[in-house]
């Protein structure tokens, strides 16, 4: 029997790797990758991005999962953050002005940790030098002296006041109610009782003085109170002089150190002032904890004295090398963008500037931040945070709950830190094209696309890449290393991911989940090195572990539960081949597809369309099929016919147009009467021009039908129709190859529908000659048929008329 002209020869169904194309003898001895793999269009983007320094020229990183992309932006941005100079730290010091509001002051890096130990030996020094200085015998002496000028000057004044009280016959009392006059009777004060026995005359001329005196006094006490504000003043003074000889001189000393920092040199002034002001702080008594039961229970939160000294560092880069490459594997709200955290004492809440926290996007100030677009948008407020931040070129602390809160709440607003952040996304390209169509501010602040693919070419420079990356996985992870046949495997698994003879996977994540199972086969087997058969025990191994569901399909079938021949010839029915994706695997699953036809004028009729159980893809596919028909058979007279078609025992719907050509192959064998070999299964999509067009999933669908075939028995006439574009997406598994090698199984690739017909049925197409088709081809019968259908529908329309003449003549008469 000659060879179908279609049949594709076995070494056409794979590429394979040459193992002798790697110069070594096992992956040890090369060098691990340190680059990047093929992936040069990305690469000069990132490269492009981190360079520019132009607002709004942050990186969106695309590609699918497993691609290298995290990977490229930290060797990149690892290689460039080291010869960029080391960012400032960034501390909140306590407002005096302000308390609300804690001031941010950035240092050069490690001078902030230098800072924050200088304040707390500030404090602890003080508390222990101004107690001594207060308990001198100088202040004392002085403190004495003050002391003794108010209680002579109020001597004075009160002297005077009495004289003239006595004069005027009073005698004048001190007392913790103020100053009162006594009547004086012959020059001695009298009683209340003594008093009131006085005449009327008499107590009225005493009340009279007395009224005379109210001025004297009144103004006697307002002295008084002058005297006394004055010596609190020189008592201040001289506490404020003590307190500066202690204060002042350490405050000194640190500010020396700070001079170059205006905002550290504005800061210890304030602290100067506010300890001189609150020198009371440091006095031994407020130092003694109170542990009574009151204080205890005091229900307001009490801040300790000392903790507006405190400087509380929120961005370190005291070890950090060159610039900060911050990587937010969790960037919610407070993470990314920091929170103030807060206490509780007794059910209440309380906070301060020391519990502030800064979150990533400050602590990659200076540097980098790298986040994922999904984890971006999912999260509450930051998308819209992140964009702000950008724009104004500074991050903010604020509580997101104030933001959809219906009450404004007094809080704690730090001052806002400003912030230079070169900010790379990474997703895929839905999310891109959605951002880039619905958010007018995201072209706007992400100039700058990298673009990963997920493949690359098949070439000498990606086969030594493959080869130095296993070396890098295996010295990284102490993995069994790699001779060249287990390298060369590696490679066409590769292939085999992204359905291509001269193409490789570049989904890394999936190359090194290989890499390592093939390790641990090889590990269980003894053996000094991977070989081709541990890379395929593991892909088998692998696919085993998740293909429960395509071998219960296959008992299904095997066992007469969904239908399907794979031997003898019927009318009007052909085996189309779908895929199946479970998301780890993907496998290939016959489906019977049959057509009927008969007199009428509705077209093709899909029973999956009209049940609601197709795709759109699917639908216009079937409708290609009837411009398909109508421009083959419909050039004279219109195409008078009805057809349906199905996907039988399908429950789970249709969707894909790879099936219409299995559909048209279908429907002409129908209309022409004859039948179709069962043991070929046809996949691939048509045009209107009868052209067969490419499909995806070309070896999951071969080899799904090849294991159907093989396990209801193979016979030497089975096999598959494939596009002939197709031939270049093979790479099959060795059995099938074998398979077709010994003539047990064949692989056809065609061109068009003419091709597919008669590959099927073993009938000429036939080609139009003079205005019609030559006897005995599919498209004769076909032609034939219609003429049939349309001769059989003018008889039904003429007896129609006629039956409804007689019934008007009938009425007439």
């Amino acid at each position: 029997m000659d060879k179908n002209p279609h049949e594709l020869a076995p070494e056409q169904l794979r590429c394979d790797c040459d193992p002798s194309s790697f110069k070594f003898s096992s992956t040890a001895e090369i060098p691990p990758l340190k680059g990047f793999v093929a992936q040069e269009r990305p690469v000069r983007a990132i490269r492009f991005g981190l360079d520019i320094h132009s607002p709004g020229y942050n990186i969106y990183v695309s590609g699918l999962t497993g691609t290298g992309k995290t990977t490229v932006i930290r060797k990149f941005l690892e290689e460039i953050a080291v010869t960029m100079p080391t960012p400032d730290d960034w501390c909140y010091v306590y407002n005096f002005r302000d308390p609300n509001s804690p001031v941010a002051i950035h240092l050069p890096a490690g001078r902030a940790k230098n800072l924050k130990a200088e304040m707390e030996e500030l404090v602890a020094q003080l508390k222990r030098e101004i107690p001594k200085a207060f308990d001198s015998k100088e202040y004392e002496q002085s403190m004495g002296a003050l002391i003794a000028e108010n209680q002579a000057q109020q001597q004075a004044l009160y002297n005077q006041l009495s004289e003239k009280a006595r004069q005027e016959g009073f005698a004048l009392e001190m007392s913790k109610m103020g100053v009162s006059l006594v009547p004086l009777l012959n020059g001695k004060p009298i009683s209340a009782e003594q008093f009131e026995v006085l005449g009327d005359e008499t107590k009225q001329e005493i009340e009279g003085r007395r009224s005379a005196l109210q001025s004297d006094i009144n103004n006697f006490l307002r002295e008084v109170r002058e005297v006394n504000k004055a010596s609190r003043e020189k008592v201040n003074e001289l506490n404020r002089r003590v307190g500066l000889y202690v204060v002042g001189v350490r405050v000194e000393e640190i500010k020396e150190q700070y001079s170059d920092i205006p905002q550290v040199v504005s800061y210890l002034e304030d602290v100067q002032d506010h300890m001189l002001s609150h020198l009371e702080d440091f006095s031994e008594k407020n130092q003694e904890a109170d542990t009574s039961p009151a204080a205890q229970l005091k229900l307001e939160y009490q801040p300790e004295p000392y903790l507006k000294y405190r400087v509380n560092i929120v961005v370190d880069n005291t070890e950090t090398k060159g610039a900060p490459v911050i990587i937010e594997t969790n960037p919610t709200f407070y993470n990314l963008f920091g929170r103030v955290e807060r206490r509780t004492q007794l059910g209440t809440f309380f906070t301060d500037f020391t519990m502030v926290r800064a979150g990533s996007y400050a602590r990659a100030n200076g540097g980098y931040l790298v986040v994922t677009a999904r984890d971006v948008l999912i999260n509450a407020g930051v998308w819209e945070t992140l964009k702000r931040t950008i724009r104004d070129k500074a991050v903010r602390t604020e509580d997101l709950g104030e933001q959809y809160g219906l009450v404004p709440v007094a809080a704690m607003r730090p001052s806002p830190i400003p912030v230079n952040v070169k900010v790379i996304m990474i997703g895929n390209q839905w999310i891109y094209q959605a951002l880039y169509g619905m958010d007018e501010d995201f072209r706007k602040i992400f100039k700058v696309k990298a673009d990963f693919d997920y493949e690359m070419q098949w070439n000498e420079e990606s086969l030594q890449g493959y080869a130095m990356f296993i070396s890098d996985r295996c010295h990284v992870e102490g993995l069994v290393h790699f001779d060249p046949s287990g390298v060369a495997e590696v490679v066409e698994y590769g292939a085999r991911l992204v359905d291509d003879q001269e193409r490789l996977s570049a989904r890394f994540s999936d190359l090194a989940d290989i890499v390592r199972e093939s390790s641990y086969w090889a590990r269980e087997e003894g053996a000094a090195a991977v070989s081709a058969g541990h890379v395929t025990r593991a892909e088998e191994e692998k696919y085993f572990r998740s293909n429960l569901i395509e071998v219960r399909v296959r008992e299904f079938i095997t066992r007469g539960i969904i239908m399907v021949d794979v031997a003898g010839d019927r009318i009007g029915q052909v085996n189309g081949l779908s895929v199946i994706d479970l998301g780890d695997i993907r496998f290939g699953k016959p489906s019977r597809i049959t057509a009927k036809t008969y007199v009428g004028r509705s077209g093709v009729l899909d029973i999956e369309r009209e049940a609601k159980m197709s795709g759109k893809i699917y639908e216009k596919g079937v409708l290609i099929l009837g411009g398909y028909l109508s421009g083959k058979y419909a050039q004279e007279r219109p195409l008078s016919m009805s057809a349906s078609l199905c996907f039988e025992q399908s429950y789970e719907g249709v969707d894909g147009d790879s099936a219409s050509s299995a559909e048209v192959y279908a429907l002409l064998s129908s209309l022409s009467g004859v039948p179709i070999r069962q043991g070929i299964a046809v996949t691939g999509s048509v045009n209107q021009h009868g052209e067969i067009q490419p499909i995806g999933g070309v070896n999951q669908k071969i080899e799904g039908y090849f294991d159907v075939c093989k396990a209801l028995g193979l016979t030497g006439d089975q096999g598959v129709v494939i596009p002939v574009q197709n031939s270049k997406n093979l790479m099959l598994r060795y059995d099938v190859i074998d398979a077709v090698k010994a003539g047990r199984f064949h692989i056809y690739a065609v061109r068009s529908v003419d091709d597919g017909i008669e590959l099927l049925t073993g009938v000429p197409a036939g080609a139009r000659v003079d205005g019609g088709y030559p006897e005995g081809t599919i498209h004769h019968l076909v032609e034939k048929r219609l003429k049939e259908f349309a001769e059989g529908l003018k008889k039904l329309d003429k007896a129609g008329e006629d039956e409804k003449s007689g019934k008007s003549d009938t009425k007439d008469s």
